[in-house]
């Protein structure tokens, strides 16, 4: 009978323990189970915005790849662009497609949302080489509209992996402001940069003959 009561204590022990704790542990039965499922349902899930964004940025490229863009094209091709930001905002494609998005402005002659599409690309990429592409060419177009000194203060964004053309348009802003000597030094870092990392630049020489050029005839 002792050893009778001890079973029935134990029965009694675990039926208390199933009764304090079976509820929790079968929810954190169900919550692990939920979780792997979940992740696997959010990796499937995840697989598949990738894949619509890589298609929807396929599709963009072989639109913008033609040699002229009607005006029926144009509107594809900006559908596909806020497509791909709005849906996909924080990916690569979304970086990708601002880039083309704002040389697609420049070529139609709108500076404004090129401007728009390149400080969207630096505010929200989270790729400092692309950040740094798109500070490149804002840039150059903020040279292009004679704001010399707003494109210096652009470039300080871009990365190591860039100085070369960080250099180049350093020395381009320089010359604009008529600081000959400022712009022959960035020019020249320019060079000695993209020989040391085996990266073409063209036309850097061209313009530190056309300064000596300049300086020649004054």
């Amino acid at each position: 009978m002792a050893e009778l009561r001890t079973e029935e204590e134990q029965l009694e022990a675990i039926k208390r323990w199933w009764k304090e704790n079976g509820t929790s542990l079968i929810a954190g039965v169900v919550i692990a189970a939920a979780g792997v499922f979940g992740w696997n349902a959010w990796q499937d899930y995840q697989a598949g915005k990738a894949e619509a964004a890589s298609m929807r940025y396929q599709q963009l490229l072989d639109l913008t790849g033609r040699d002229d863009l009607d005006d029926d094209a144009r509107q594809r091709a900006d559908e596909l662009v806020g497509e791909i930001t709005d849906e996909h905002g924080k990916t690569l494609y979304a970086d990708l497609a601002r880039l083309l998005d704002a040389r697609l402005a420049v070529d139609a002659g709108d500076r404004e949302r090129a401007r728009t599409a390149l400080a969207a690309v630096i505010e929200n990429s989270e790729r400092d080489y692309l950040e740094g592409l798109a500070r490149l060419r804002l840039a150059r177009l903020q040279l292009a509209e004679g704001s010399a000194e707003t494109a210096l203060t652009t470039l300080e964004g871009v990365p190591e992996a860039l100085a070369a053309q960080r250099a180049e348009v350093r020395g381009d802003a320089q010359h604009a402001l008529g600081r000959a000597d400022r712009a022959r030094e960035a020019w020249r870092e320019a060079l000695t940069l993209a020989e040391q990392r085996d990266q073409p630049l063209y036309g850097v020489q061209l313009k530190l003959d056309d300064l000596g050029a300049e300086e020649a005839t004054l």
